[in-house]
């Protein structure tokens, strides 16, 4: 029997943003003070799924309107932002302040990611850490 080629995958076109773009919490916001969750997810090369499980949301929250506008969903990706935001110049860029989220162990935290922190809905700690640190304090 001949073998019978597979089609590729049909995969949806993302337009990156540029390496330069800054991340800026406000530069996100619609006029009614919602993020806009697409532009964010596309600056920092996650699909809707990945954003949400970064900010510790169910990955399928993000696809409906109703669940996307909820005060607990805008929040936390809000918290991540702010988190991003006050990284990224350290960082270098808004991609590698991802990398930091995901993956820096905090020895103050008990080795414990800002990811996860932030997930856990521990967001403030991490911005008091952080402030610690801009201050001259130890990490």
């Amino acid at each position: 029997m001949p073998a019978v080629a597979k089609k590729p995958a049909l995969r949806r076109k993302v337009k990156a943003a540029p390496a330069s773009a800054k991340l800026s919490a406000a530069a996100y916001l619609s006029d009614n003070g919602a993020v806009k969750l697409e532009e964010v997810a596309t600056l920092l090369r996650l699909s809707k799924g990945q954003l949400a499980e970064s900010a510790g949301l169910k990955r399928d929250v993000l696809q409906k309107a109703s669940r996307r506008e909820s005060p607990k969903a805008q929040g936390r990706i809000r918290e991540m932002l702010e988190i991003l935001q006050r990284v990224q110049d350290w960082a270098g860029s808004a991609a590698q302040a991802l990398a930091w989220y995901h993956a820096e162990p905090l020895p103050a935290f008990g080795g414990r990611t800002a990811e996860s922190l932030v997930q856990s809905g521990d967001a403030k700690a991490v911005r008091d850490y952080l402030d610690h640190v801009a201050r001259g304090g130890y990490a």
